[in-house]
């Protein structure tokens, strides 16, 4: 099977420097919405290669997949219609399979409308309709007396009565390849858009007798483009409300369904709740029985069974093991792992550490680039000095260690299994195993001191 995907537009209406096929959905491009839901259907029929017609930014998409193997790429330099843009993917065109074209700025259809597009083409040809109450703007459906499809005339050419057919052309369609080709060779402009429209196909299948079948949408969302911010916006909230759907239905409570955002893909075991406004980004993994409180942003994090994330939390790369409680106020840069039982509070920042079970750090603490042992204790206030201005340190901390209160940790440095820290401490030198460690000044009080007083004005 051919696939092409039409990307040339400019989306003037969406006001941005971006290329329209490249603003996100779900935090993907929707671009790469339609090509895997592409390469779900062409792969029924073996290998496929999307061909994408690219044109304003065209050099932003194609940079946008670089590595993508699978794809073409191929240049409308004048957008003159959207006829004329698969006229740019005919010499990659396979004669042996259909063509199925799509377009880069419809993310919400489904691999299984497609499937049935492709299905109700067979040797012929088929177009994918949907039934508005409101069809303005769009290219109308005509049929026969018999209702079998004869035409599809763009609003601007038809006429009142064709004005008011509500069955709508969505633009996709699947056809006979060696036919198609002829077909695009004997496109006109003469139109009031002066353009070569793909949908004048459809009236020269006719004329030919190829059979043309028409798959009616059940679902409009499904054809929804965008051409704006606020169509982004619609499409975006659709897209959520399906995410939000198939949580559900695998399990997953979700205290409001309308206020979560998956930008990437979560995996969710048994009694897993999620509270509101909460965004998951990449990939997110979360075992049975998470709970994860309100406002939290997790990416491309694994959660433990029964972990509780408290609110307000932003976890980014961070594998978090089973029983452990994390926040409120917590964050975890990349790249964190934490074992069973850990304990990570308000205020408390991790990046680039490990901590095994049962290990603490309760308040307003900051671990970075450590490894830190098992049942340690991290006092409140008590920070690792990672970095000496050029360069980042280690600190490792052994089992059963303790730092007191407002302690500073100097890397690199080694404290020891069972050592105790003293509040209060600046520690620069390896601290020994078992043992209390203090390193402050020597507290003074000065008996004739007195506090400053305010000159009279």
């Amino acid at each position: 099977m051919n696939i092409v995907i039409l990307a040339a537009g400019q989306g003037k209406r969406m006001k941005s420097a971006l290329p329209k096929v490249l603003h996100a959905i779900a935090g993907r491009p929707m671009l790469s919405h339609v090509l895997d839901t592409a390469r779900s259907v062409g792969a029924d029929a073996g290998p496929v290669r999307p061909i994408v017609v690219v044109g304003h930014g065209g050099d932003a998409v194609r940079a946008a997949y670089v590595g993508a193997d699978d794809l073409a790429f191929v240049t409308q330099a004048t957008q003159l219609g959207t006829g004329h843009a698969v006229q740019q993917a005919v010499p990659q065109l396979n004669d042996a399979g259909p063509t199925l074209v799509l377009y880069g700025d419809v993310p919400l259809t489904t691999a299984a409308t497609l499937r049935r597009l492709v299905a109700a083409a067979g040797n012929g040809l088929a177009l994918l309709t949907v039934r508005l109450a409101d069809p303005s703007g769009y290219g109308r459906i005509v049929r026969d007396a018999g209702g079998s499809v004869v035409r599809i005339v763009e609003e601007k050419d038809a006429t009142a009565a064709e004005r008011a057919i509500d069955e709508i052309n969505t633009g996709i369609l699947v056809a006979p390849t060696a036919q198609l080709k002829t077909w695009l060779a004997s496109l006109s402009n003469h139109n009031a858009q002066g353009e070569y429209y793909l949908t004048d196909v459809i009236a020269q299948a006719v004329a030919v007798g190829v059979p043309v079948s028409a798959v009616v949408l059940a679902d409009p969302d499904e054809a929804l483009g965008v051409n704006s911010p606020a169509q982004l916006a619609e499409v975006e909230r659709i897209a959520q409300r399906r995410t939000a759907a198939a949580l559900m239905e695998g399990g997953v409570r979700l205290a409001d369904p309308a206020r979560i955002d998956v930008r990437g893909s979560v995996e969710a075991g048994a009694d897993v709740f999620i509270d509101v406004g909460c965004v998951f980004e990449g990939r997110v993994v979360l075992g049975d029985g998470v709970r994860i409180g309100p406002h939290n942003l997790l990416r491309d994090c694994t959660i433990g069974a029964g972990t509780e994330v408290f609110g307000f939390c932003y976890l980014e790369n961070a594998t978090i093991g089973s029983q452990a409680r994390i926040g409120p106020f917590a964050r975890m840069r990349p790249t964190v792992t934490l074992g069973d039982e850990v304990h990570i509070g308000n205020f408390v920042e991790v990046k680039n550490s490990q901590l095994s079970a049962g290990s603490k750090a309760n308040h307003l603490a900051y671990v970075g680039d450590a490894t830190v042992g098992a049942r340690v204790n991290i006092g409140a206030g008590t920070i690792i000095a990672n970095y000496d201005g050029a360069n980042k340190h280690r600190t490792v901390i052994g089992d059963d260690a303790h730092t007191g209160s407002n302690s500073v940790l100097v890397a690199p440095l080694d404290i020891g299994a069972g050592a105790t820290i003293g509040a209060g401490s600046t520690i620069s030198k390896d601290a020994p195993a078992g043992k209390l460690t203090v390193a402050r000044a020597k507290q003074v009080t000065l008996d004739h001191w007195k506090r400053p007083t305010k000159k009279s004005k």
